[in-house]
């Protein structure tokens, strides 16, 4: 099997295209849905750069909800404040509350959020991705998920 993180250096040029990185990512792990999440330094929130698979339905609703959110909040802002991976099994089942209400109606099961870190250890956005499916990522993919998440520090 090729590893997950093949091909995905020449997309992060010096400019990259964050909906094509997003994309690559969300294939290599057979996912439907992502998002990149940058932090913003004047307000510390966490900011959208793409999103990919998100209803078109709900985009909407969801978008203003997505494009700023506080760390600790959600799962993207709860990988940031832990400056670990977050895993929900079944984000529609999500019993512990890491999960927004607003983020079951992308009837996404499966989640994953990884922090992208700086050399410093400092938050520089997150990388997350979804199956439609109730999933548990594995150790291994969650290593393969902050992997591509290393690769990306350096351009976000």
């Amino acid at each position: 099997m090729a590893s997950r993180t093949e091909g995905l250096s020449t997309l992060l040029t010096a400019a990259p295209d964050w909906g094509a990185v997003l994309a690559h990512v969300a294939k290599a792990f057979d996912c439907a849905t992502g998002t990149i999440h940058r932090t913003d330094p004047a307000t510390g929130l966490l900011r959208l750069v793409a999103h990919q698979g998100i209803p078109p339905q709900v985009l909407p609703m969801l978008l203003p909800k997505i494009d700023s959110i506080p760390f600790g909040k959600g799962i993207a802002g709860c990988a940031a404040e832990r400056k670990d991976a977050v895993q929900l099994c079944n984000l529609q089942e999500d019993l512990g509350g890491v999960a927004k209400p607003e983020a079951r109606k992308t009837n996404v099961q499966g989640a994953l959020a990884v922090p992208i870190l700086g050399g410093q250890g400092q938050v520089w956005g997150v990388l997350g991705v979804g199956k439609m499916a109730p999933y548990d990522f594995t150790e291994a993919e969650i290593a393969d998920l902050k992997a591509c998440a290393a690769l990306m520090a350096g351009k976000l």
